[in-house]
């Protein structure tokens, strides 16, 4: 199961950076102590908070018939100090 989707790269986001909290699309299926596992498994650091939102459904229409989108959720993960996470390797 894909963990992580994609960093999100906003104004907001790159204030956030600054405050050591990182902010990326999620599967919509995990919660926040899977994600927290995962996080510090994977990047090998501390995690000291996550916060999360659902981003509601976009409605597409194609052909008079109206679709639903999938639900997405994004994450902005709070790190401990002296913890970080490369966003941009050379």
């Amino acid at each position: 199961m894909e963990k992580s989707k994609n960093q999100l790269i906003t104004d907001k986001s790159i204030r956030l950076l600054q405050q050591n909290q990182y902010t990326s699309h999620v599967d919509s299926k995990l919660t926040k102590t899977e994600m927290r596992q995962w996080i510090e498994q994977f990047f090998n650091v501390k995690v000291d908070g996550i916060n999360t939102s659902r981003i509601a459904n976009d409605r597409k229409k194609k052909n008079r018939l109206s679709l639903n989108c999938k639900s997405r959720k994004k994450m902005i993960t709070r790190l401990q100090d002296n913890h970080f996470i490369p966003l941009f390797l050379n």
